[in-house]
């Protein structure tokens, strides 16, 4: 069996002729899969540090490129979860093994290059069954850990406000609930008067092991969790409110992580937000005032990145913060134009946004890093994605198309006015300015005199200031 994915096997070979080709093909390494980290928590009760991986993965669909392409993925996951990759395998399977992900046999040779390698956690390129990570483990004798497993934990390690963290440990335990187990019988032992060191009266059942405590603790945590997050998304719910109420447009970027959509916040708004290039680096959404060419005003959200394959518990978990997604009037769905499947990061964006209700919502495809991409790639996927715009927000080519591209696709303001403003309520101007557009404004004796396009709320206030100014509708 050849498992060196560079080198070519001798062909000429009789023998290696002979062999099945499916059969030689069936374990193949993955070409430069090395990356260093630091430690990572697994998604039970005890640490482990993942410092030495191989990683596996199951061509059952599509091309050898595009699973290679995922292996190479969940290698940027792991090294932004903190892990040294040693090796990268990809076994051909007409469908994942029920019982151990890559077959009983391929497991014993993965056991054979994991001892060899010194590694001491394999991570699959999917999400394993509770009894698939059992198996594989008891196999390749180091700990198995899931695709899921390792996004969860890259959102612990990079949620900073408390709405965040809340989120993601609750994904965390969630998916950890039918997971759970110890090492050895520690878990299915009966527990005594004094459950996991003082637990006692109203910790247990007639009965009760340690784990069906563990499991009880965990359901009443995730309980209280989402009670809490869904009180800390009222305050986003009112701020968006007020801003509706003042008929403020909404606008959204949305895509694949590291696609660049906070350097696009940054370069629309001087946000100043965190631009790394590493797999979600951006969890907490931050939301600027932004404006169109001609002065006109919107809120711009920069959200948390998607990805193939997205937990989805953390799509349930993150629902609250991804209902401005939903609501918004736009969404700029940011694209990386060097990537070697930016059609398959499409797919993956815009399954996620179905499944948060956003599918309907007007979507503009944004392609950037331009300047690093292959200009022959980027004419078709121009060609795929009709209207879409090209850009480099790094270089700030395509910004200026862009930002008119925005104006011309904003919903329109209704309501025009033409007033004389009295020179006491300058407040009026102001918000005239900032929530509206502003075609012309004079100064005169009485005040000034603003023409301009502006929410109905504030043509309201100032058709009640009709005492102090005079009113012509345009």
């Amino acid at each position: 069996m050849s498992t060196v994915f560079d080198e070519q096997p001798d062909l000429g070979d009789p023998d290696l002729a002979n062999m099945d080709l499916e059969d030689r093909h069936a374990l193949r390494r993955v070409a430069g899969l090395s990356t260093e980290l630091q430690d990572i928590s697994e998604v039970e009760y005890r640490a482990l540090r993942l410092e030495r991986v191989v990683l596996i993965g199951v061509w059952a669909e599509g091309s050898l490129a595009s699973a290679e392409n995922s292996l190479r993925e969940l290698r940027r996951l792991a090294e932004t979860a903190g892990s040294e990759v040693l090796d990268g395998l990809i076994q051909r399977r007409s469908r994942v093994d029920a019982a151990t992900y890559v077959g009983s046999g391929k497991a014993r040779e993965l056991a054979d290059i994991v001892a060899a390698a010194g590694a001491d956690t394999v991570i699959c390129d999917g999400e394993l069954t509770p009894s698939q990570l059992r198996r594989l483990e008891s196999v390749v004798q180091v700990k198995v850990i899931d695709r899921t497993a390792l996004i969860l934990d890259i959102f612990a390690q990079h949620a900073r406000s408390r709405e965040g963290k809340a989120q993601v440990e609750l994904a965390q335990l969630q998916y950890m609930l039918p997971r759970l187990r110890g090492w050895g019988e520690s878990l299915s032992r009966q527990a005594g008067g004094r459950v996991a060191g003082g637990g006692g009266i109203g910790t247990r059942g007639p009965g009760e092991t340690k784990i069906e405590t563990d499991r009880r603790r965990l359901r009443a945590r995730i309980s209280r969790l989402q009670k809490d997050i869904s009180g800390m998304s009222t305050g986003r719910r009112v701020q968006r409110g007020q801003r509706r109420r003042r008929d403020v447009p909404s606008v959204v970027i949305a895509g694949y992580t590291n696609a660049g959509k906070s350097s696009l916040l940054n370069a629309l708004t001087g946000a100043g937000v965190l631009v790394e290039d590493a797999l979600f680096a951006t969890l907490d959404p931050a939301v600027r005032r932004a404006e169109t060419p001609s002065g006109r005003a919107y809120t711009l959200t920069d959200t948390v990145g998607f990805v193939r394959h997205l937990p989805h518990q953390l799509v349930d978990a993150f629902r609250s913060t991804l209902e401005e997604t939903a609501e918004a009037d736009l969404i700029l769905h940011v694209v990386d134009g060097s990537d070697a499947e930016p059609e398959a990061q499409i797919a993956a964006v815009r399954g996620v946004l179905a499944e948060i209700g956003a599918g309907q919502v007007r979507e503009l495809v944004v392609v950037n890093k331009t300047d690093s991409a292959d200009p022959v790639a980027l004419q078709g996927l121009r060609a795929r994605e009709p209207g879409s715009l090209s850009i480099s927000a790094q270089t700030g080519a395509g910004l200026a198309a862009l930002r008119d591209a925005i104006e011309a696709v904003l919903p329109r303001l209704d309501v025009q006015v033409k007033v004389t403003v009295p020179y006491s309520r300058g407040d009026l101007v102001a918000r005239a300015h900032a929530e509206g557009e502003v075609l012309t404004a004079e100064h005169s004796a009485d005040g000034t005199l603003l023409e301009a396009r502006v929410p109905p709320g504030l043509a309201a206030q100032l058709d009640a200031a009709l005492d102090d100014c005079v009113q012509v509708q345009a």
